[in-house]
C-alpha cells in the first residue's frame, strides 16, 4: 500500500488547474509498474517520490507521462512538492526544499502562498529551422505575419514556442494535430493589452499524446527565460494559461539575480492509498 495524492496546479481553486498524481514511498517499485501506472491514471503526468540519492535533496522524483520518463516537469515538480510537505515532508532549509529529478538538482521555494521552482537551464535554444516553422505555423492556422519570433526553448520535455503578434490570437488558434512534423511539442506565447491581470497568453501543444496541455510550468519557465532574456517581457509578471480548456491556470515569473522563479497556487484535491500494483508491460 502506498500514500496518494492528487493536486491541481496553478489555480486558486480545485479543478481549475493542472492535476498531477502523486504516489508517496514508490521505492519498492520498479519502472515497468511506475509507467503502467502512470498510463492508468490517464493525467499529463504522474510522479513517485522516493528517497534521494545525494545528500543535497529533500527527496527524488520520477515523472512519467503516459508514454514516457521525463528528466523535468513544471506543474508535476510544484503539485509533488507539495503532496511531500502535505505528507509531513520537513525541508532541511527553511522556505526551500530541494527536489532530485532526472535532470539534476531543482530549488523550490515556498513564496507567501505559493510554491517557485527555479527553472533549469535550457538543453537546446537557438532559432527554429524555416522549414520546421512554416510546418508548425500552417499546422497551427497561422498567418506567418502574426508570427513575430519562433526559438527552441527546450528544458528537458522538447519545447520549441512562437511568439505571436496578440493573445487573441494565440486563444483563436484551432490547430489540426495531424499537421504537425518534427516540432511535436510546441508552445505559443502572445502579448495581452497592458494594465490587465496577465501579461500573457500561453498555450501548450502536444499532438501526439495530450493534445492540449492545460497549464505547463517547463514551457512557461523556457518562455519566461527567452522573453526576459529578449527584453520582449519584464522581470516579473503573470502569465495565462488553459483559458480555451475552461480552466484558469495562472503562472508567475520572476527573474530574482539572475534566478527564474516559476510558481503558482497548489491544492491537494485527493488523499489516499493505492491497495494493489500490476506488474506493468
Amino acid at each position: 500500500m502506498h500514500p496518494f495524492s492528487q493536486v491541481d496546479v496553478f489555480a486558486s481553486e480545485l479543478t481549475l488547474g493542472n492535476p498531477v498524481a502523486v504516489v508517496h514511498d514508490a521505492d519498492d517499485l520498479d519502472e515497468a509498474q511506475m509507467a503502467a501506472f502512470a498510463r492508468w491514471t490517464n493525467l499529463s503526468e504522474t510522479t513517485f517520490l522516493l528517497r534521494p540519492t545525494t545528500p543535497q535533496a529533500d527527496y527524488r522524483v520520477r515523472i512519467f507521462t503516459t508514454a514516457r520518463e521525463l528528466p523535468f516537469a513544471g506543474h508535476p515538480t510544484l503539485g509533488t512538492a507539495r503532496a511531500w510537505l502535505e505528507a509531513g515532508g520537513e525541508p532541511a532549509h527553511a522556505g526551500e526544499l530541494v527536489q532530485q529529478c532526472a535532470a539534476g538538482l531543482v530549488r523550490v521555494r515556498m513564496d507567501g502562498d505559493r510554491l517557485a521552482f527555479a527553472a533549469p537551464p535550457l538543453v537546446r535554444s537557438g532559432p527554429v529551422d524555416a522549414a520546421d516553422l512554416d510546418e508548425a505555423t500552417a499546422a497551427l492556422g497561422l498567418d506567418p505575419s502574426q508570427v513575430i519570433d519562433a526559438a527552441w526553448v527546450d528544458n528537458g520535455p522538447g519545447w520549441a514556442a512562437l511568439l505571436l503578434d496578440s493573445a487573441e490570437t494565440v486563444l483563436a488558434l484551432e490547430p489540426d494535430p495531424s499537421a504537425f512534423g518534427v516540432l511535436d511539442k510546441v508552445g505559443v506565447v502572445g502579448p495581452h493589452s497592458p494594465g490587465g491581470e496577465t501579461a500573457f497568453e500561453v498555450r501548450a501543444f502536444v499532438p501526439g499524446s495530450i493534445g492540449e496541455d492545460p497549464v505547463t510550468g517547463s514551457l512557461n519557465a523556457s518562455i519566461g527565460q527567452w522573453l526576459t532574456s529578449t527584453g520582449r517581457a519584464p522581470a516579473s509578471y503573470v502569465a495565462a494559461q488553459g483559458t480555451r480548456l475552461g480552466r484558469r491556470g495562472r503562472v508567475h515569473v520572476d527573474l530574482v539575480d539572475d534566478v527564474l522563479w516559476v510558481g503558482g497556487r497548489t491544492t491537494v484535491g485527493i488523499s489516499g492509498s493505492v491497495t494493489a500494483w500490476g506488474a506493468g508491460a
